[in-house]
């Protein structure tokens, strides 16, 4: 199980990396079918198919079909991953890895993302669709991990994790309860702000703000937050490059600087909070792990900024993101080993 586990943990971060690369090299209509390519396995049968009268509007460009297809041969390998893991951990129910719960979760986590791959492609990159299927693998990664991080090892029985969670409790005088709340409120703050950065992705609105910290030569240039969050513009619409004028790309890009700066206060406050507060002696190598983790992040949007938004780095904030969310939900496990 942990060897499955660990598996679908670095599968699961190529593959919301692999998106990440899908998207920001145009490649998410290089196959404008699902789940096969122009009716094929592989783009190198798809060269039969591509001058057919269904694919006219939609020629075959080789590259943009390859990278599409490795990030659906690596998803639908994730998925047989998670399956298998998920058999297990139904099949053992009765020695308490997990709850039978957990695995149905995990479950309907992969198969709505399924769902959300096919769409994003037969909806031509509908932002809210977009967005939804970075959120579901980012999900999907956090479940991954979590169940890692709860797997027993040899080291660490379940009465040993009870003995230590009830010493480190002491009689309520503990901080854990408020590091705990502190690094919850963190969680759901970077949940907020990745959702922020597949919106502004999804809408092209990183190119929006090509300085820094001001945004076209203004602190707080024209914006329209009204259209900036329609989350619905309706079907037959190629959302590939962007439907939105200019003021609605710069306020999604405004906020997506303003949830940078709330989401870096929230996980530096809880943090320091674990760093200088005695009894979580646990807890205090994953908080440095979280500030590294976001001090990473925050280095990745700032130079990506300044140099112009180049491929590589725009791919790593991805990374860079899911990186801090794993290494928040590894504080949030050690502050509650039970």
């Amino acid at each position: 199980m942990r060897r499955l586990a660990t598996a679908g943990v670095l599968l699961c971060f190529a593959v919301v990396v692999l998106g990440a690369y899908v998207r920001l090299t145009a490649a998410g209509l290089g196959c404008p079918d699902w789940p096969g390519c122009y009716g094929h396995l592989t783009p190198a049968g798809a060269a039969h198919s591509a001058g057919a009268p269904g694919y006219l509007t939609w020629p075959l460009q080789p590259g943009k079909a390859w990278r599409e297809m490795i990030h659906r041969y690596a998803a639908g390998t994730l998925a047989l991953v998670i399956v298998l893991i998920s058999a297990l951990l139904i099949s053992t129910r009765r020695r308490g890895l997990t709850d039978v719960a957990f695995a149905l979760v995990l479950l309907a986590t992969v198969a709505v993302q399924a769902l959300l791959g096919m769409l994003t492609v037969t909806w031509q990159l509908k932002p809210l669709i977009v967005t939804l299927h970075l959120l579901f693998g980012m999900t999907t990664l956090a479940l991954l991990w979590w169940l890692m991080l709860s797997l027993p090892t040899g080291s660490w029985s379940a009465a040993a994790l009870a003995s230590a969670d009830h010493s480190i409790r002491g009689g309520g005088a503990s901080p854990i309860g408020t590091a705990w709340r502190l690094t919850l409120a963190g969680l759901a703050v970077l949940a907020l702000q990745i959702a922020l950065g597949g919106w502004t992705s999804s809408n092209y609105a990183a190119i929006a703000c090509p300085d820094l910290p001001t945004c076209q030569g203004a602190w707080w240039p024209h914006s329209d937050y009204r259209d900036a969050f329609v989350l619905w513009h309706g079907l037959n619409v190629n959302y590939e490059g962007g439907v939105l004028a200019n003021p609605a790309r710069v306020a999604i890009h405004l906020s997506h600087r303003l949830g940078a700066l709330a989401t870096g206060a929230v996980l530096t406050l809880a943090s320091v909070y674990v760093l200088r507060r005695r009894g979580l002696p646990g807890a205090r190598p994953r908080a440095w792990a979280v500030l590294a983790a976001l001090a990473l992040q925050l280095t990745i949007g700032i130079t990506m900024v300044l140099e112009t938004f180049p491929l590589s780095l725009a791919t790593a904030h991805t990374a860079g993101a899911a990186l801090l969310l794993l290494a928040t939900l590894a504080l949030l496990k050690s502050l509650r080993p039970h």
